[in-house]
């Protein structure tokens, strides 16, 4: 499969062929919404925390006597019901996190990439490098090229003047190729990558 190549100055550059056993493959929503799952589960915190019953100071004494007061069967004061109690079946600190196939991973990640190719929302870069890290300068070549929601994806390192210039536009993001995940991929509306980027990404998910 082969893909134009353009410059940040909106030039052809040649082509690329791109391997279709990565980016030519079946939509699988149901591999992708699982993979998505599994990344925001893994980014949780899970410091929520409530006190329970055992863990409200107060006193442990019986209100009152267990017959013939008149009264409810209460144990102490700290119970749920009351104010001041504790919260019965409380979130608690844990890891949200799960498993999910290695296979399965890297299966969502071609995936993501093929369904940008479908929609024709993959465009690759010959270089994503600048020479001066002005904003201006950078957003004045987006908006040229008609990118306003994109994800560019570069080699084992991002060019540190373009990183910079790109670092306060909102709805662009910059990641090495070590970084490619789906929900990084599939939250953009565009898809940018480098031929270096291509070439890593062949290469790993081979």
């Amino acid at each position: 499969m082969k893909c134009a190549v353009t410059t940040l100055d909106n030039k052809a550059a040649g082509e690329i062929e791109l391997d279709e056993a990565i980016f030519a493959l079946p939509a699988r929503a149901d591999i992708l919404a699982r993979t998505v799952n599994w990344q925001l589960a893994k980014r949780r915190a899970g410091t929520h925390k409530v006190k329970s019953r055992g863990e409200v100071a107060g006193s442990t004494k019986k209100i009152s006597r267990q017959k013939g007061g008149g009264r409810a069967r209460h144990g102490g004061p700290r119970v749920n019901i009351f104010r001041g109690g504790g919260r019965a079946f409380g979130p608690v600190v844990r890891d949200h996190a799960h498993d999910l196939p290695k296979k399965v991973r890297r299966l969502a990640l071609k995936t993501a990439l093929s369904a940008k190719v479908a929609d024709g929302k993959l465009i690759v870069l010959d270089k994503a490098a600048v020479k001066d890290a002005k904003t201006a300068e950078l957003r004045s070549k987006l908006d040229a090229l008609g990118w306003s929601n994109v994800l560019v994806i570069d080699g084992a390192a991002v060019d540190p003047a373009f990183a910079r210039a790109a670092r306060n536009l909102p709805g662009i993001d910059v990641l090495p190729q070590q970084g490619a995940n789906v929900y990084d991929i599939l939250r953009r509306d565009t898809l940018v990558l480098t031929k270096d980027a291509v070439q890593a990404l062949e290469a790993r998910l081979k």
